[in-house]
């Protein structure tokens, strides 16, 4: 007899039989996505004005900026000496000369040289053109003229140099030497100012401090010998080396020719502190990243992201970096921003700077 049919469910229990077994394998799955990490720690600072950003003033000299040391060649005894400090002097005056005899010996003797020497040369030509002297021989003898040739040009030369002549026109800064005296080759005799170049002050600036200093920018020049006066100058010329011995820079400033200028005279150059350089700001140097050159980066703190924001570096002064490109006030990272990226969020480590990344 065969085994009776089961009744069916009903379709409500079914669907409750399915709904407990997806629990089941609900329950039996493994965990969902993990939560995302945190957003990665950083320290961070305010940017403040740069306190060194006030007036710069450093001391120098007037001079003209063609001033030359006039010396001889060769050295002998002074016989002459026709000018003195203060006296002008013009383009091709004869200013000094020294005794020309031992010059003129030694001209004397290389044109003797010379002469031997080119006699022997059309002696030994026509013994050649008979057969009795080897070639070697005769090009000895040419080689011979041509160094007799180099010996008498130098003579002459130094001939030329007894006299000591004016390059430019101008006026004599300083004697250094009297008539009578025996002088060295190089020794410098005087000392004169081309009259005709640009007055300037040449004033050396120290290292931490020629990044304010640039080419056209506007100095006032105040002379001890014009109290009370204080003339308009401009940068012409900033120095690409420092002092090996002070680490100082040489910084040239033009100012306007006056009668009562000289060289010499003592004067201040006054660099304003609105010359370019009210933007300066200073962070810890921490905060500078891929620094090259003037060119340097730096992640700036906006709500709770950092921004990777270009500055220009003007370098350390001690524990911080003297920069342009932004203001006081601004926070930028000073730890944990070498596996930062533009624009990623970030949790502030020191409580202190907090509040103001709150701000």
């Amino acid at each position: 007899m065969a085994p009776p049919l089961r009744r069916l469910r009903s379709p409500t229990a079914l669907l409750a039989m399915l709904a407990s077994g997806l629990l089941v394998l609900g329950a039996c799955s493994p965990a969902g996505d993990p939560a995302p990490p945190p957003p990665p720690a950083v320290e961070t600072a305010l940017v403040e004005p740069d306190g060194s950003g006030g007036g710069l003033t450093v001391s120098g000299a007037l001079e003209r900026q063609r001033e030359m040391n006039l010396s001889f060649r060769v050295g002998g005894v002074m016989t002459a000496l026709t000018v003195d400090a203060g006296d002008p002097v013009s383009s091709g005056q004869v200013l000094a000369r020294i005794d020309p005899a031992a010059v003129n010996a030694r001209v004397t003797q290389a044109s003797a040289d010379l002469e031997r020497a080119r006699r022997d040369l059309r002696r030994d030509e026509t013994l050649f053109n008979q057969g009795y002297i080897s070639t070697q021989r005769l090009e000895d003898r040419r080689t011979a003229v041509t160094a007799a040739q180099a010996a008498y040009d130098a003579a002459a030369f130094d001939g030329r140099w007894s006299r000591l002549i004016a390059p430019a026109g101008g006026v004599v800064l300083e004697r250094l030497a009297q008539a009578g005296e025996v002088v060295q080759p190089g020794q410098t005799v005087l000392r004169i100012a081309d009259l005709s170049s640009p007055l300037v002050l040449r004033v050396p600036v120290a290292d931490r401090d020629i990044s304010r200093v640039a080419i056209g920018q506007e100095v006032r020049a105040v002379i001890d010998s014009l109290p009370g006066e204080a003339l308009a100058g401009r940068v012409v010329r900033v120095g690409q080396g420092a002092d090996p011995r002070t680490g100082a820079v040489a910084v040239e400033i033009e100012v306007p020719g006056r009668p009562d200028l000289r060289s010499g005279l003592t004067a201040k150059a006054v660099f304003p502190a609105s010359g370019g350089v009210q933007d300066v700001v200073r962070a810890p140097a921490e905060a500078v990243i891929e620094a090259s050159g003037q060119s340097a980066y730096v992640f700036r703190l906006k709500g709770d992201r950092v921004t990777r924001t270009q500055v220009v570096f003007l370098g350390f002064d001690g524990d911080h970096a003297r920069l342009r490109g932004l203001a006081p006030g601004d926070q930028v990272v000073t730890a944990g921003g070498g596996f930062l990226s533009d624009g990623e969020r970030v949790r502030i480590a020191d409580a202190s700077a907090l509040s103001g990344a709150l701000k």
